[in-house]
């Protein structure tokens, strides 16, 4: 409201000039009229009292006057993207906050032939700059200015931009934003909101309006509205209730950022409820039995209720049956008891042993961890939760978690029974199994999105998890065959490492409910983690020890998505005793990242040597062409050579790097501090800055001979050296190609690769030498210099 700069009309909407009661006159659309003459707001109630019907042109140049307003006056101004169906069809202009209203002012005051179109006059536009009147940490008090300029945004009529512009700024400013101006200056936009809406009621500068959130058609075929009847409210947003209902979210565990802020966003403004109704099913309200209870209001304690429910209904999960306690003994005073910690309830006729019991299980079971529901529910069902048990119960038996999801679509449509695209559970598990199901679901989605289950993905499964069985069944039975004795060889300990990790990962996913994740860590990457040790082994040189660690924990990683594969291959193939179920979490060690890293740096180098070998192989530009291209051509030796250190201005910006890290807390001085060190040194005019420094790893890694072998295996070689380029000898074992060290000098992380093949032709030896350019490392490599490693570091940090 302080900032606004002008009002937006649609210049070909229609609107009106409608009675709301003997002596005030809105302007609005006529949709807006029927729902307000439906709230009380009209001459003739539930009937709009129109004076005149006006178009959106009727209204440019309007001079008005808005409450709390800066400017004295503002004009009415054309917007092309106003919806006309909702709101009111006038739109007030912020353009401080407001992507849509920075642009549409922003095309008015650059665009003379713009506003001659609709006729504005330029004293109407050019004399109104933006007010700023609400801080974040992110976009500063300009917000809608920087976005646009971030994002690119040239003009209004770039609309999925925008959108994705004020979702940011809204979000944003509401959870971040400081207020600025105004009485309430310095106050959290979030909480200055509704003071702010207070006080225009009171002073009679606003009323309250309501609609339905969309468009809304009765059987009848006609447009809902919202309308003001008697009915019982709650009222949820009382100062004291609403300090509990916060405290109590947070501390909740509510699994992602999202979900907090819509129930923080909820918290804001929900005020009255009504939670009666006067036609439906539901339960009579106890004080006007007129009345029902709604079904959004009702059943929030019902988690409470689970907790002695087999005592009352016998076990019976429908409630068809009763036990010797009847509904009528269930009192007040008895309720109170079990769940309040009141007085025992000395009138009831209920047996004592009975009554301890109840109270004995609810005191077990409460609180409840989480409660997993639906994400439309986080604005009325799940808060009226949060409300109502601190209202009624202790502190210790307030809620603990709510887990929020989001809908299931099917093979990406929404389920619709009207287009056949429609499963239930009995015919998934008919089709797939109830396996492939399950893995099939655990991969449709994680978080608030909606899910979707693909029909592949559950075939994919069946496959998956069959030829999983098959590979574990031919290694039990070659189980000779492989070497015994402890994880020794480098492949060993990075196999090993990746089970640790897998362990790890998938027990926290698990633990958050991230199934998809999950199923990422404890199924997918851990069968490529096996694959690449089998390829880097070969079937003869895998540890036997470590293999059946690895269908143990794979077992167990998969019982909560696959149980009935997991038992199988428990009680089958492993020969295990009991149920996998009961098995219990496999053991990890300390995960050496490190360890991980560096090999993800070894693999992405003999990677990218295979496709230049490969490149090379297929099209090489030989020394003589009479020589042929046979396969007995082909590389067999591979030199890589590799520089121990940096030197001149490369080692000097090292050492400024190595002078701004914090060993404390892990990280480096600003990036200003750095760039000034850096200009300030002797090398500050000569060294390109935007050089990565890498370090070399290939021996860190592993012992040189196991790093030797791997790279041999994979890229086809029968010998590999890895040289130093500061060596003479090992530069004349390169031959004629020694000139491609001069060309293209190997630096830290960044090595060059000669390959040869050496033939005998007329009594001549010949070498074909290629070279390896760009490989590409990680960024990781530079932490040996900086003097830290990563062992004891969990994977998040």
């Amino acid at each position: 409201m302080y900032g606004q700069t002008n009002a937006w009309v649609l210049p070909d909407g229609k609107y009106g000039a409608f009675e709301i009661n003997d002596t005030d006159v809105f302007i609005l659309s006529e949709r807006a009229a029927l729902n307000l003459a439906y709230q009380k707001l009209s001459r003739v109630p539930e009937k709009p009292s129109c004076l005149a019907e006006l178009t959106g042109y009727d209204l440019i140049g309007l001079p008005l006057k808005s409450p709390l307003a800066f400017n004295e006056i503002i004009y009415a101004l054309p917007m092309l993207s106003i919806l006309i169906d909702k709101g009111t069809g006038i739109v007030t202009s912020v353009p401080s906050d407001s992507p849509d209203d920075f642009m549409a002012l922003h095309d008015l005051k650059t665009k003379p032939v713009f506003r001659a179109k609709f006729g504005v006059k330029d004293e109407w536009v050019l004399p109104f700059e933006v007010i700023p009147i609400i801080n974040t940490p992110e976009f500063g008090d300009k917000s809608a200015e920087k976005i646009c300029k971030d994002y690119g945004i040239q003009s209004q009529n770039e609309k999925e931009k925008l959108a994705e512009a004020k979702k940011l700024i809204y979000r944003g400013g509401f959870y971040e934003g400081t207020l600025i101006v105004g009485e309430y200056a310095g106050m959290r936009v979030q909480e200055a909101k509704n003071l702010i809406r207070s006080k225009l009621l009171e002073l009679g500068q606003a009323v309250v309006y309501s609609e339905p959130e969309k468009k809304v058609i009765s059987r009848s075929g006609d447009e809902c509205v919202v309308a003001l009847t008697d009915q019982w409210y709650i009222t949820y947003g009382e100062p004291e209730w609403k300090q509990k209902a916060e405290e109590c979210l947070a501390s909740m565990n509510l699994y992602s950022n999202e979900v907090r802020h819509g129930f923080e966003h909820t918290l804001s403004w929900l005020n009255q409820w009504a939670c009666s109704r006067s036609f439906g099913l539901g339960t009579r309200l106890p004080w006007d039995e007129d009345f029902l209870v709604e079904s959004l209001s009702d059943s929030t304690l019902y988690m409470a209720y689970y907790t002695i429910s087999h005592l009352l209904q016998k076990g019976n999960l429908y409630g068809s049956d009763t036990s010797s306690v009847k509904p009528e003994q269930m009192t007040d005073e008895v309720w109170d008891f079990v769940f309040c910690g009141s007085p025992f309830p000395k009138s009831s006729d209920i047996c004592p042993s009975v009554l301890r019991k109840m109270k004995q299980e609810f005191e077990y079971w409460y609180p409840f961890d989480v409660r997993t529901s639906g994400k439309d529910l986080i604005q009325n069902h799940l808060t009226f939760c949060i409300y109502n048990h601190t209202a009624i119960l202790a502190k210790h038996h307030w809620p603990r978690g709510f887990r929020c999801n989001g809908h299931i679509m099917l093979n990406s449509e929404k389920m619709s029974k009207s287009t056949g695209n429609f499963m239930t559970i009995r015919q998934a598990i008919q089709e797939f199994s109830a396996d492939a199901t399950r893995f099939s679901l655990a991969d449709a989605g994680d978080g608030m999105d909606d899910a979707n289950f693909v029909s592949e993905t559950a075939n994919a499964a069946i496959l998956r998890l069959t030829k999983e069985i098959s590979w574990m069944q031919e290694v039990i039975e070659g189980e000779s065959s492989f070497r015994k004795g402890p994880s020794s060889t480098y492949a060993d300990r990075v196999f090993a490492n990746e089970i640790n990790i897998a362990v790890k990962m998938t027990e926290k996913n698990y633990s958050e409910f991230m199934f998809r994740e999950a199923l990422k860590t404890g199924f997918y990457d851990l069968q490529a983690a096996r694959d690449e040790y089998r390829f880097s082994c070969g079937m003869g040189g895998m540890n036997r020890d470590l293999l059946w660690r690895f269908m143990d924990v794979q077992t167990r990683l998969m019982t909560p998505i696959c149980p009935h594969f997991a038992e199988y291959v428990w009680k089958e193939l492993l020969r295990k005793e009991g149920f996998v179920v009961k098995a219990g979490w496999p053991e990890a060690d300390t995960l050496d990242l490190t360890l991980k890293l560096a090999n993800k740096y070894l693999q992405d180098s003999i990677v990218s040597m295979r496709k230049l070998l490969q490149k090379q192989v297929s099209g090489p530009k030989r020394a003589d062409k009479s020589i042929s291209s046979s396969a007995e051509n082909r590389p067999t030796v591979g030199l890589i050579y590799m520089a121990e250190q940096y030197d001149g201005w490369k080692a000097e910006c090292l050492k400024i790097l190595q002078s701004k890290f914090n060993t404390e807390t892990s990280s480096f001085a600003p990036d200003q501090e750095i760039l000034e060190a850096l200009q300030q040194s002797e090398i500050g005019q000569e060294g390109n800055f935007k050089e990565t420094q890498k370090l070399s790893t290939l021996r860190r890694s592993g012992g040189p001979g196991e790093n030797l072998e791997l790279i041999k295996r994979q890229l086809g070689l029968e010998e590999v050296e890895v040289l130093s380029a500061a060596d003479p000898e090992a530069i004349q074992k390169a031959g004629q190609y020694a000139s491609l060290l001069n060309q293209n000098p190997p630096s830290p992380g960044n090595p060059t690769a000669i390959f040869l093949s050496s033939i005998i032709k007329l009594g001549v030896e010949f070498s074909f030498g290629f070279q390896l350019q760009e490989v590409v490392f990680s960024l990781f490599l530079l932490l040996p210099f900086l003097g830290f490693r990563l062992e004891g570091k969990s994977l998040a940090e």
